[in-house]
């Protein structure tokens, strides 16, 4: 659903200067594939950007072991995050598939911490009301976030990191993305780094290639709309991620929290 929608193109000088950035998913490609070009501008214009990557990932290949998984996607990972120019990847490494209602707390406890002491202004992550979503990890991740944002900043939360320098800090400004049907109220202009996010999406090779693989073995008559990975690619992840806007091809979604409410 759009409502009020505000499209966002920067572009000029840094306008996000001394303000820092936490993208907070479950999956090594999720960053990539829902917001890089909106990330890639941040950075560009001032952000100073970190990437928490609450599992290990070790599902999201084709044949290949468990060990091996981990290692390739967390490769991938960081070769994504030098071309961004993120500062930091934080791995929290829960075991893929199995985050659930039982370490909620302790996660939130983890985003918490963090969030003070890299003094968080913005965080990019699932929406926590975003609707028809299957995967777990993905509306787990969404709330687990919004709870952190704004315990970060309350004094009687976690009051003993008080003791360690960590002062509480709201985070006050929200990104987040959803797979399926969710309120829109901000589009930003990817144009400009439109060839960075091709980049960076080739690189997650280990769970694109298990996307491809499975979408043949679905789809084994499919010859006509994807001939190639690269088409796959493309249009999964480039195209259908755009919200048909007039004079504005490519972009990416989000239901924005501004901080206004702080």
């Amino acid at each position: 659903m759009l409502t009020s929608i505000t499209v966002e193109h920067w572009d000029d000088g840094l306008p996000h200067a001394g303000k820092v950035f936490a993208a907070v998913f479950p999956h090594s490609d999720d960053f990539t594939f829902f917001a890089g070009g909106t990330l890639l501008k941040m950075i560009k214009e001032g952000y100073k950007g970190y990437f928490i990557r609450l599992t290990n990932d070790e599902k999201d290949s084709y044949d290949l072991s468990i060990g091996e998984t981990i290692y390739r996607i967390e490769k991938e990972t960081q070769q994504v995050a030098q071309l961004f120019g993120i500062e930091k990847v934080y791995d929290f490494n829960y075991k893929n598939h199995y985050m659930d209602y039982t370490q909620l707390t302790e996660i939130r406890h983890r985003l918490i911490t963090l969030f003070r002491f890299l003094k968080v202004d913005t965080v990019v992550s699932f929406d926590p009301w975003g609707h028809y979503e299957e995967n777990p990890e993905h509306y787990l991740t969404g709330k687990i976030v919004e709870a952190a944002c704004w315990m970060s900043g309350r004094q009687s939360d976690l009051p003993e990191l008080k003791d360690m320098n960590l002062l509480p800090h709201f985070v006050t400004e929200k990104y987040y993305v959803a797979r399926g049907p969710q309120l829109t109220n901000r589009v930003v202009d990817i144009t400009s780094v439109l060839d960075m996010k091709r980049k960076a999406i080739a690189l997650h090779a280990t769970p694109i290639d298990n996307m491809w693989k499975v979408y043949l073995e679905k789809h084994p008559n499919d010859t006509g709309r994807f001939k190639t990975k690269e088409e796959f690619m493309e249009v999964t992840f480039i195209e259908e991620f755009s919200t048909p806007l007039e004079n504005l091809q490519y972009n990416e979604k989000f239901h924005y929290i501004g901080p206004s409410e702080y």
